[in-house]
């Protein structure tokens, strides 16, 4: 059995269910919109969000089953994530997203914009209509911080001055806040103290920052994940084990290093000699160590709560994340 499978497991239930609702609150009666919407659905990624909303709320609830409000609460995170996800290709000019041709590369900018704007605001309203207000807010910082995040990685990109300090701010606002707050809606669903929704939200943090460091280290690895290596540098993104590398390289290696992401950027010889020379300096080897110590973090955060098959499953789910190989 996969791990992903065996993390499912005690959610299988409530996962098959949530993915009718789910497809349910995407319906609109415009027929291009319920045509991209099905094609959104048909290509759904790994669904780890909803998966740590549901493991978070039964982690935490007294009752056997979860009420309508964590599965509300799942489907806002993953409309609202989706939609992140479309103007993300849109900003990025990527014509891929899992494989399969992007929104924007089937049906141009134009519409792949209304198209997130569509989902950002079905999320909004499902949220209202039902008054989940204390899980609509939790929703909304993580969007405010995921739209900081990006643009502070914007803003620092243009002038490759990214500190490791930065650097840390940035992932955890664009995307360790999103995972943060699937673990505290899923607690505050099913009405759990505010200890516990906070330590929740930690644990989410934790993890999150784990995840894009294990993004990160993709970029300097053979596996095929959907995307070329080296396209963090071409995008002259500064990441974990470029910023380490940067630090500790002498002087005029550092010059090398940051005049071919300035100015050669698009040359894939230049870009495979600041890839080696970046394992060289140890930067894939700190970046790594630094994933660990965050996962051991998550982790310890986590024995906080009783011993449970969901808490087996968000263990499972912390190891598959710095272990996997998309």
């Amino acid at each position: 059995m996969k791990i992903t499978e065996r993390i499912k497991l005690p959610i299988y239930k409530e996962m098959e269910l949530f993915e009718k609702k789910f497809s349910d609150s995407m319906l609109s009666k415009v027929a291009l919109l319920n045509r991209i919407t099905h094609f959104i659905v048909k290509r759904k990624g790994k669904q780890m969000r909803p998966m740590f909303v549901f493991l978070s709320a039964k982690l935490l609830s007294k009752e056997s089953e979860v009420d309508e409000r964590t599965y509300r609460g799942a489907a806002v995170i993953e409309l609202i994530h989706t939609a992140t996800l479309v103007h993300d290709d849109i900003v990025d000019d990527s014509s891929l997203r899992r494989g399969f041709f992007s929104i924007n590369a089937l049906w141009k900018n134009k519409i792949a914009v209304l198209v997130g704007d569509y989902l950002l605001s079905k999320g909004l309203l499902l949220s209202i209509e039902n008054e989940d207000f204390d899980l609509l807010k939790i929703i909304s910082v993580a969007v405010r911080e995921i739209s900081q995040g990006e643009l502070l990685q914007l803003e620092k990109s243009r002038k490759l001055n990214i500190t490791e300090d930065i650097y840390f701010k940035i992932i955890k606002q664009k995307t360790a806040s999103l995972l943060a707050a699937c673990c505290a809606v899923g607690a505050k669903s099913v009405n759990s103290s505010e200890d516990e929704v906070l330590k929740l939200h930690e644990f989410g943090e934790l993890i999150g920052v784990a995840f894009q460091i294990k993004d990160d280290l993709f970029d300097y690895g053979e596996t095929k994940i959907g995307k070329p290596t080296g396209i963090d540098i071409k995008e002259r993104k500064l990441t974990l084990p470029l910023i380490y590398a940067i630090n500790i390289a002498e002087q005029k290696d550092k010059k090398w290093i940051v005049n071919i992401i300035k100015n050669k950027n698009n040359d894939k010889k230049s870009i495979k000699k600041v890839i080696d020379q970046v394992v060289k300096l140890g930067g894939v080897k700190y970046a790594s160590d630094t994933m660990y110590l965050y996962k051991n973090k998550a982790l310890k955060v986590l024995n906080n709560f009783p011993k449970s098959e969901y808490r087996d499953s968000l263990e499972l789910m912390v190891n598959y994340v710095v272990e996997r190989k998309v």
